[in-house]
């Protein structure tokens, strides 16, 4: 009886958790038309999430797409079709790799950057004093956070994709010997607009709204301790990693599917 009653317990609390993260969401919104007014406050979190995060997300990359170079190189080498390796190389990026890669740097850099900053701003009173003077921290500290990360994201998925399409053609073309011209030729005759980039940024939205929705609500809920912050941060980077992977999953099944 005690398994059933886990069991139980684990999804009334996964149940409560969803309702409260969506009744969070819906504030958010509600908070953002005047976020919207003071545009500058959603400028200067997009340059701590989105600028801040260029180097690990270009430097991640170019190592991605040097070893999708190699990997893919001895595997349509076998087939004598190593002529396809930028086509190959640019569609696992677009589709899958670049997206689902770049949110889960964004959630374990940015998305633990904003859950410790709300949470240390909620341990020193900060989010009380801003109620006291009538000033709404939705409004003020958690809306701007979050469209900055929904617009970041998929700016830090497309410099992923481009960094590791540069690595594949060192890695392909400088390393491996074959032609740059067919490179270049497979992978613009064959990429489709619609199908694999939009798809791809699709992707990367979703992804930045749900990263940001979680990193932003577990600082705004966490405990009011070190102890807190630190359990808070560890949620936002778990359960960004699982909601990115369940979310693909779902996605690629309605996008990519006949």
């Amino acid at each position: 009886m005690n398994f059933f009653q886990n069991i139980g317990r684990h999804t009334l609390n996964l149940i409560q958790q969803l309702g409260s993260i969506s009744l969070f969401f819906f504030a958010v919104l509600r908070a953002s038309g005047s976020s919207f007014t003071r545009p500058r406050l959603t400028v200067r979190q997009m340059y701590f999430a989105g600028v801040m995060s260029i180097l690990i997300i270009a430097v991640s990359g170019l190592f991605v797409g040097m070893v999708l170079g190699l990997q893919g190189y001895t595997q349509l080498n076998k087939f004598k079709a190593a002529d396809a390796l930028g086509f190959a190389v640019a569609a696992g990026l677009l589709r899958e790799l670049g997206p689902v890669l770049a949110a889960l740097l964004f959630a374990s850099s940015a998305g633990g950057a904003m859950t410790s900053e709300i949470g240390l701003m909620k341990t020193t009173e900060q989010l009380e004093a801003m109620s006291v003077m009538a000033v709404d921290p939705v409004s003020r500290v958690v809306a701007p956070r979050f469209w900055a990360g929904v617009v970041a994201m998929p700016l830090l998925a497309s410099i992923f994709n481009v960094c590791g399409i540069l690595g594949a053609y060192f890695i392909g073309v400088h390393h491996l010997g074959l032609d740059g011209g067919i490179f270049w030729s497979q992978m613009q005759s064959n990429i489709d607009w619609s199908y694999d980039i939009l798809n791809g940024l699709i992707k990367s939205i979703v992804f930045g709204v749900a990263v940001t929705l979680i990193a932003v609500y577990n600082g705004f809920s966490s405990r009011a301790t070190p102890e807190g912050i630190l359990r808070a941060t560890t949620q936002t980077v778990v359960a960004s990693a699982l909601t990115i992977l369940a979310l693909d999953f779902v996605l690629t099944a309605f996008m990519f599917t006949e």
